[in-house]
């Protein structure tokens, strides 16, 4: 009996080292994987170029697992750009209809740590209380954007059927202001210029202007920045304050996500540089979005409600 309670002792005491070693390895794992501290570093590569082989130094964008926490509870990991934190917090509970407006988030609090970073958000109970139940709907989100959802409308997250008014521009937009933005914006992409990894969304106002420009990894993260930063500057920039006066471009394609992001938001044109997807139309088409794919040097298509852009 003391021999059997013995060996017990003595392979507790083994699975206990095994387990403080497992997570040293994975401390330092973590320590050297995981940059939080900038958008982008720097690394020495092999480059071959025109038959000849050199070492240099080249930039690559970082990507960071950022925890969305909300009065303490976890809601989702996103792999993000480590930049414009703030933005993407606040871009991310509105485009997902966590949140209904700035004015519901009281406090953001950026934590970084060895595994990633925390965004710690406080927002208003009544916004907290149904994020709670919407939880509880919800399994097995991981593997896929709609998985656990029980309809259409809860799987895109869609906001309300917006009355006919609310479809009509301030003015009509003119194909030479969206071509405009189009040269524009390729010089606003800093991140991307340092790197060539990133994408970008850009607010651009009925003259043709840039204004914002968010970046990230991932398209639907720098949708959410620039969501997020139009929230937060409106009161401050008059060209932000009437989301009618303007639109939204994107380098990427126009999944049927960023439909979904834009018309939560209450914007009312998004025009890619890539393709849209057929979902993407159809839910642009429903919900009032003009929405313009293939836009290149002196051309475009409009798929949707295209009486809203003047040649």
């Amino acid at each position: 009996m003391k021999r059997r309670l013995r060996l017990r002792a003595k392979n507790l005491l083994k699975l206990s080292s095994l387990l403080d070693a497992f997570k040293l390895k994975y401390f330092i794992l973590s320590e050297t994987l995981i940059s939080t501290d900038a958008a982008w570093t720097e690394v020495n590569v092999t480059r071959w170029r025109h038959g000849e082989l050199s070492t240099v130094k080249d930039k690559v964008a970082e990507e960071v697992p950022i925890a969305l926490v909300y009065n303490g509870v976890s809601h989702a990991v996103m792999l993000a750009t480590p930049l414009d934190l703030e933005d993407f917090a606040l871009g991310f509970s509105l485009s997902e209809g966590i949140l209904r407006d700035k004015s519901d988030l009281y406090d953001i609090e950026v934590v970084k740590q060895s595994q990633g970073i925390e965004l710690r958000l406080e927002i208003a109970t009544e916004f907290f209380v149904q994020l709670k139940e919407r939880r509880r709907n919800l399994v097995g989100r991981t593997g896929c954007g709609i998985c656990g959802s029980e309809s259409l409308e809860q799987a895109l997250r869609l906001p309300s059927l917006p009355q006919t008014n609310v479809y009509k521009l301030s003015k009509p937009l003119l194909a030479v202001q969206v071509q405009a933005a189009f040269h524009a914006i390729q010089n606003k992409q800093a991140l991307q210029q340092a790197t060539g990894a990133t994408h970008a969304c850009a607010w651009v106002d009925a003259q043709g202007e840039i204004v914002l420009v968010r970046e990230d990894v991932g398209r639907h993260n720098a949708m959410d920045k620039l969501i997020g930063a139009i929230a937060r500057q409106k009161n401050k920039e008059p060209k932000l304050a009437n989301q009618n006066d303007g639109f939204v471009l994107t380098s990427s394609r126009a999944s049927v996500e960023m439909v979904q992001k834009v018309a939560t938001a209450g914007i009312r044109v998004l025009a890619a540089i890539s393709a849209p997807t057929g979902l993407a139309i159809r839910i642009a088409e429903i919900y009032g979005v003009t929405l313009i794919g293939f836009l290149r040097d002196q051309q475009f298509v409009i798929y949707t409600h295209q009486d809203r852009i003047h040649f």
